[in-house]
């Protein structure tokens, strides 16, 4: 999960309208979330990942520098071992950070679409999940017969001696299959020469002036070829371009890497049918020998410029790589009374900037912005959001800014119909485990109305319900001990939502809201029933005064074992304009009360 950090620290604070040029093209403008904020950015990772040590020692040092908000756009490779995964050193350390007024946030990870797969546990932290965004790189390629097959979204630079974008000046060049322009004629080097990832077997002058049809082949999967080196190969060998076909033995799969841009032009079809026809057109075209030798190259194409981003105003979609909930106690995947993950943000094709001289990917090397995806993407603009709203309410607590952020969060799109989330090969609803509260809205976010508050005293009474957990471990952990009245549930503790992993019966949870909306404000309480749970809410009906807080009791009965988890809400409608919605999570295990 580690990510240059130039790229999330301009997303969260970088400068107002920078335009962003690579390879001598500007694609717009880019605007961190908050301009304005200073940025402290500590060195804890490098290019072959790192040592949970360093990253403790860089919170620590945030910490004492005075800083408000930690974006981290890291985490562990799995879940910690031991009795509960909240008691992790990493999870600890982000405690004392909140303990001193920290807020942190932290990327969710990059292993949806699969459930449990969160990597950010506990609930003193806020985990980011990622969405896609409307703003699409397509590219096409245009083969001599008329067919058309559109490309997963690189973009490509046009080099000069083409002299315009093939898309204006409409030449087409001809296609050269990469076995067919090679040295080699064995199935070791043809093997080889299909991914492009070499010079030395292409003959320079079969292939000067094509388009190379090269394979995505399992060497790509397992990250011994990429991109990168398919785009060098094609332009120090003369190429015109290359497209990049799926091999017939992999499948679907997302090829990874498809959206970083390149100094040739190129295409991916990420599509069996478009591959497929693509080949059958070239062969068609392709004149042999007896031998099968490739004598005369008949077949022609041209990509299209796909650097010009297009807007489609479709809603966000929950990423399929974003990792999912439900949350978990330990490396056992005991599920855990917490929703993770908290919010979400968009995590796809985001611009940012990049240090030239990084060391983490070395196509992007040299360039100033890259165009990357994944849920560390999302995080910083979490960070921003929460430093904007620092700004405006000084004194609120990190449990308060992430309860502004988390219940005044959209879970309908533009159209206002629910927003989907991309599972393997559909879209489905989204879902509290999905995407958390929901999509940051951060014009809401700066006046909640409502928050639910919580403290370190409230965090360290949590970690006392967990089950698996005796004092002793907890005593070791924080340094104090657990009071001889503790809560007897983890979904006790005072959050903007309602996580219940083993419903036996009825439970009674409750929750204390704080007026921060300035005003005296009347609530009415709006219940949507998870299936198999009926949720009764006092007061149904309340007045709350400016700077107040309500004490409010949820009553979760089992009407019906689901041995799943089914979802609802809790909202909250002010006649201040004021909206509060509290996500509920359940799982029913037994109607009967144990």
């Amino acid at each position: 999960m580690f990510q240059n950090s130039s790229h999330t620290a301009s997303t969260a604070a970088g400068n107002h309208d920078v335009p962003v040029i690579v390879n001598h093209f500007n694609y717009g403008y880019a605007s961190g979330m908050a301009p304005g904020a200073g940025i402290a950015v500590y060195k804890a990772m490098y290019s072959f990942g790192g040592f949970m040590s360093d990253v403790v020692a860089a919170v620590d040092q945030a910490v004492e520098d005075g800083v408000d908000i930690l974006s981290l756009s890291v985490g562990p490779a799995s879940i910690p071992s031991g009795p509960s995964a909240f008691l992790n050193v990493l999870e600890m350390q982000l405690l004392f950070a909140t303990r001193a007024g920290v807020l942190v946030v932290q990327a969710a990870g990059n292993g949806g679409p699969s459930p449990t797969s969160i990597l950010s546990f506990s609930p003193w932290i806020t985990s980011v999940a990622a969405s896609t965004t409307d703003r699409k790189y397509n590219n096409s390629i245009v083969l001599g017969n008329g067919q058309s097959f559109s490309g997963s979204g690189l973009s490509r630079y046009v080099p000069l001696h083409l002299s315009c974008s093939p898309t204006l000046s409409g030449v087409y060049f001809p296609l050269a299959a990469a076995s067919d322009v090679c040295k080699g004629n064995t199935t070791s080097a043809l093997l080889t020469v299909e991914s492009c990832q070499e010079t030395e077997p292409f003959v320079r002058a079969l292939v000067h002036g094509k388009i190379v049809i090269c394979t995505y082949t399992f060497d790509f999967e397992s990250e011994t070829a990429s991109i990168a080196n398919v785009a060098d190969t094609i332009q120090k060998i003369g190429a015109a371009g290359f497209v990049l076909t799926m091999d017939p033995d992999i499948g679907s799969e997302k090829i990874k890497g498809s959206t970083m841009t390149l100094s040739v032009p190129g295409l991916i079809l990420n599509s069996m049918e478009a591959s497929t026809a693509l080949r059958e057109y070239y062969n068609s075209k392709t004149l042999r020998s007896r031998s099968g030798k490739a004598i005369s190259f008949r077949a022609t194409a041209r990509i299209l410029d796909g650097r010009q981003a297009s807007y489609t105003r479709q809603d966000p979609v929950v990423a399929s790589y974003s990792s999912r909930g439900p949350d978990v106690n330990n490396a056992q995947l005991d599920t855990a009374d917490v929703l993770k993950p908290n919010i979400m943000a968009p995590g796809s094709l985001i611009w940012a900037s990049w240090s030239p001289t990084s060391e983490g990917d070395q196509y992007i090397k040299g360039q100033n912005f890259a165009l990357l995806s994944g849920t560390s993407m999302a995080t910083p603009h979490i960070a921003g959001i929460a430093a904007l709203i620092k700004e405006r309410h000084p004194r609120w607590s990190p449990a308060a800014i992430t309860s502004a952020m988390m219940t005044t969060a959209d879970v309908t799109g533009r159209s206002g119909t629910p927003i989907l989330a991309q599972q393997s090969n559909q879209l489905a609803p989204a879902t509290p485990f999905d995407l958390g509260a929901g999509l940051i809205n951060p014009s809401r976010a700066i006046d909640p109305g409502l928050i639910f508050k919580a403290k370190f005293k409230h965090y360290v009474l949590f970690l006392c319900s967990v089950p698996g957990v005796d004092e002793m471990s907890v005593r070791r952990a924080v340094g104090v001990g657990c009071p001889n009245k503790k809560k007897a549930w983890c979904s006790d503790l005072n959050t903007p939502s309602v996580t219940i992993s083993n419903l036996v019966g009825s439970r009674n949870v409750i929750r204390r809201v704080t007026n921060v909306g300035g005003v005296d404000e009347k609530y009415q309480v709006i219940v949507q029933e998870p299936l198999g749970v009926s949720v009764s809410v006092t007061p149904q009906v309340f007045k709350i005064i400016a700077d107040a807080s309500r004490r409010i009791t949820i009553v979760l009965n089992a009407t019906q074992t689901t041995n799943t988890y089914s979802f609802g809400e809790i909202v909250f409608l002010g006649n201040q304009n004021h909206t509060v919605r509290m996500p509920l999570a359940v799982f029913v295990s037994s109607t009967l009360h144990s």
